[in-house]
């Protein structure tokens, strides 16, 4: 019997550790992903708080698009709940991640890493699905005062995106750079698409849609 007990309260523990790693926020979201019905053809926009803050359905009425952004996700993040996004055998996922990662002091080699496993295991759960990566996006440290440990990583963004790059094509998937469609002559985030320095604002989102519109015909 304390085998069995030992045993229970193990399971609690690893559980308990398990659900601790990410935001409440996140596992919220997670649930409401996993609670929604697969459709068909769905075209997922997968990321963190750039992502979650873009309205996709209103910026393309006519398509089966579907949110799976969550604020503050990180590459590990989108791997835990990964089984969800591939459940419907998605027609397309374009996926943005990496920013919160370099901000919490993760390396170059540790994003593309994690990014490679992201891709790897969508192409094993969901053969079909058309994978675009994205590069991360620039960021502006002279706009807000807020998200300094983001905004100190401008030269490091470059670095990563080149290697992520050429990822895409020994992955074999096609890579859209955001980065060089929003910078500015600085390489910093043009200040009319943004509120803060990092996320987008209406006319941030509507340049995304222009970058994007030829990918999702």
């Amino acid at each position: 019997m304390k085998r069995f007990y030992f045993f229970i309260g193990f399971i609690l523990m690893v559980f308990s550790t398990e659900a601790q790693t990410f935001s409440d926020h996140y596992y919220k979201r997670k649930a409401q992903f996993e609670a929604a019905p697969d459709t068909e053809d769905e075209i997922i926009f997968l990321g963190n708080s750039i992502t979650e803050g873009g309205d996709w359905n209103a910026l393309f009425p006519n398509k089966n698009v579907v949110n799976r952004g969550i604020s503050g996700d990180v590459t590990a993040g989108i791997l835990n709940r990964l089984s969800e996004v591939t459940s419907s055998q998605p027609k397309k996922i374009f996926l943005l991640i990496g920013t919160n990662d370099l901000a919490r002091g993760k390396t170059e080699s540790y994003v593309v890493d994690h990014v490679a496993s992201i891709v790897q295991e969508i192409k094993r759960e969901s053969k079909n699905t058309a994978i675009f990566l994205q590069s991360i996006l620039p960021v502006n440290p002279t706009v807000g005062d807020k998200f300094l440990g983001h905004k100190e990583n401008q030269e490091l963004i470059v670095s990563v995106n080149s290697v992520l790059k050429d990822l895409s094509k020994r992955m074999n998937v096609k890579f859209i750079d955001l980065h060089k469609k929003f910078r500015n002559a600085k390489g910093e985030l043009k200040a009319r698409y943004t509120h803060d320095g990092l996320h987008l604002n209406k006319y941030g989102y509507q340049k995304w849609k222009k970058v994007l519109r030829p990918y999702l015909k």
